[in-house]
């Protein structure tokens, strides 16, 4: 039986991506979707790449009928997603892609983004969505909150890594490259061509990114132990993919054989042969993520590497591979398309 969707926040690049991905999913249809400032208009006039779909017009959330709606993506800005999903009906299940739900320790949400939790009743229900990891969880949640793009890349990379023991958990570097697509659609200075084009920069250098707070949460949890690793994220003048160039303490070889064993039956992650390493033109729009490890000149170090999509495997298409578990369809539905390339 079909199942029906509701895309709240659909005039920006996540709701954008959630339309292509569910458009052909032969299990999901759009019954509603929203845009605040562009409330009124089609999906085609927003992003004329949709033009040839019939999909509702946007409307302001409080115009939307969500009775008779299986499904809600809440693709709002961060700490719009509380506000909207605490008067939301509460046998809806939602799949949230901001980080208002990512942080289990209201404290902790308010250390990283500044203000107080506004809905720290439901962030208590909500279940991290990493899919590969949380499962279990994701099948019984009623409010799934997506990761971060680079919480996500980073993860895939180390977390079996750390839950086998093999690697030293105080020396962990992560220099990770992201394309323009993951700061969002709005108009910003520093992200016009001009400003943008021709060469990339590293920002909020020396532990300030709010991704570290999922790294710091997830990562301690496996470890039993505070871990904080080293992060420094780049922005380069692409539109879509991340990087993430990874170097850690332990034995490579070693390290290639715990992500191809943790991996081998997963349908999106895939480890790399032994010295390869992965490029994001080789998972542009698509949900894979692509690791490789390599050996570091200097014995018992390694150089693990990791690629997504952001706004596919790192965002609307984790949420949508999570929407299908919780709505009991295949985990794979509407995922397995290839990368475009070139």
């Amino acid at each position: 039986m079909t199942k029906t969707t509701a895309i709240l926040g659909a005039s920006g690049y996540t709701g954008a991506e959630l339309v292509r991905l569910i458009a052909t999913h032969p299990d999901l249809e759009i019954r509603a979707l929203s845009g605040e400032r562009k409330a009124g208009q089609t999906m085609g006039e927003v992003f004329p790449h949709l033009r040839h779909l019939d999909l509702p017009r946007l409307a302001k959330i409080e115009e939307i009928d969500l009775s008779g709606i299986d499904m809600a993506f809440c693709a709002l800005p961060h700490a719009t997603s509380q506000d909207v999903i605490s008067g939301l009906p509460r046998d809806l299940k939602i799949v949230d892609l901001s980080a208002d739900f990512r942080l289990r320790d209201a404290a902790e949400y308010e250390t990283w983004y500044g203000r107080p939790h506004g809905a720290a009743d439901i962030q208590a229900e909500a279940v991290y969505g990493l899919t590969e990891f949380y499962r279990d969880e994701i099948r019984a949640a009623r409010l799934v909150a997506g990761t971060g793009c680079n919480a996500a890349t980073g993860q895939y990379a180390l977390r079996p890594l750390i839950e086998a023991g093999a690697i030293d958990l105080d020396e962990i570097i992560m220099d990770l490259k992201c394309g323009v697509s993951g700061a969002g659609r709005s108009l910003k200075e520093h992200l016009l061509h001009a400003e943008l084009s021709e060469g990339y920069h590293a920002y909020a250098v020396g532990g300030m990114h709010r991704h570290l707070g999922e790294f710091d949460q997830e990562f301690s949890a496996l470890a039993g132990r505070k871990v904080e690793v080293q992060f420094t994220p780049h922005l380069v003048p692409a539109n879509r993919g991340i990087l993430a160039t990874i170097y850690v303490r332990g034995d490579p070889k070693e390290i290639h054989r715990i992500l191809s064993e943790r991996y081998a039956d997963e349908p999106f992650v895939l480890t790399l042969p032994y010295g390869e390493t992965p490029s994001t033109r080789h998972v542009r729009g698509s949900n894979y993520c692509h690791l490789g490890v390599v050996a570091d000149r200097r014995a018992g170090r390694a150089i693990v590497v990791a690629a997504l999509d952001n706004l596919t495997k790192g965002s609307s298409g984790q949420a949508v591979q999570n929407a299908n578990l919780m709505l009991g369809l295949s985990e794979v539905t509407g995922l397995t398309m290839a990368p475009v390339f070139p």
